[in-house]
């Protein structure tokens, strides 16, 4: 027992105990508490400031603004009642030339001769083709299959020889079957085994047929291409149920890639390059084939280098006075552009 400790009746008296008072010490304010206050409240007065010209700003440049597109609307409404004056004075004729018209039904895509192909009478008696089963009437279908996966042209590299059917038949793809992957894979067949540079002056790959000009021409012709063309203008309402030939691209791409084999193999004769000269610029300005300018352009190259120097520097005035006879005279000056952009480097 604590006998320091209060008694009961002494715990129950509030005159011994007393309620402790807490003393709050009051905060001294100094110069330097007054100075931060005032400069807070002259910021915040200045960015009050700030806000409000922003604001006026912005008023006012959307003004100017409304003022500018007021401006532009109205320039942009005479030009277009100006434009309607002229066209009413005098018919715009619209720039380039209609070189296809109608196509014609091409030629039947029956190749029976690939069945007699040692090609593929060497994967007929190979002991594999007792799994494959592989015969001489699906032997199309199963070379097209190699076509398409790039092995055909990898195999007759190996074996440096291109028989007559296989370059027929690939070839008469190119110009002429609907279907855009053995189009394309025959294309890029025969622009592989004209490029391939095993020997120095001669083709790797003996090939045992080529086309001629003749062929070139005669699909150009089933593709609706005329010699007497027309100016776009004069054949908006001439031609009916005009399409583009699917099958132009190959063409372009095939006579590149000949005349590009030059050094090795001489394709054309020189009357017959000048003619694929003219053609393929008149392609050239018939709008319709901007998206092919690219591939055009490369041809057109690949054509004029087909030349020799001595043989291009008869051959250009040629081919210039025939365009000249031919081309409608505000397309003059681009044709002969074209033409006077001979590379430095022959193929």
């Amino acid at each position: 027992m604590d006998l320091d400790a209060p008694l009961d009746f002494e715990n129950e008296d509030k005159l011994v105990n007393k309620p402790v008072v807490n003393k709050k010490r009051k905060k001294v304010i100094g110069l330097d508490d007054l100075l931060t206050d005032h400069y807070k409240q002259k910021s915040k007065l200045i960015e009050k400031e700030k806000k409000r010209e922003k604001a006026s700003k912005n008023y006012n440049s959307d003004e100017d603004e409304s003022g500018k597109e007021a401006l532009l609307s109205n320039i942009v409404n005479n030009c277009q009642n100006q434009m309607q004056d002229i066209s009413g004075e005098e018919e715009l004729s619209d720039w380039g030339l209609h070189v296809f018209g109608n196509q014609k039904t091409p030629p039947p895509l029956d190749f029976p001769q690939l069945g007699s192909c040692k090609l593929l009478h060497s994967f007929l008696n190979n002991e594999v083709n007792s799994l494959v089963e592989l015969t001489a009437e699906n032997g199309e279908t199963f070379l097209e299959g190699l076509l398409i996966n790039g092995w055909l042209s990898k195999l007759v590299i190996t074996r440096g020889h291109v028989e007559k059917s296989i370059a027929t038949w690939t070839f008469n793809l190119i110009l002429y079957s609907s279907k855009e992957e053995p189009r394309a894979s025959a294309c890029d067949f025969w622009c592989a085994i004209l490029s391939s540079k095993n020997k120095v002056d001669a083709l790797a790959t003996k090939i045992d047929w080529f086309p001629s000009y003749s062929e070139l021409n005669r699909a150009l012709s089933i593709y609706g291409f005329s010699a007497n063309f027309s100016t776009a203008a004069e054949s908006v309402n001439t031609i009916s149920g005009y399409r583009e030939p699917q099958n132009l691209i190959g063409w372009i791409k095939f006579t590149a890639a000949c005349c590009q084999a030059r050094s090795k193999k001489s394709i054309f004769l020189t009357t017959e390059a000048e003619e694929l000269v003219e053609v393929v610029t008149c392609i050239f300005l018939d709008r319709q084939f901007l998206a092919l300018s690219v591939l055009l352009s490369e041809c057109i190259q690949s054509v004029i280098n087909y030349f020799t120097d001595q043989e291009w520097n008869t051959s250009c005035q040629k081919i210039a006075k025939s365009l000249a006879c031919r081309v409608p005279r505000d397309l003059e000056l681009l044709a002969n552009c074209r033409l006077h952009r001979r590379s430095q480097q022959p193929y």
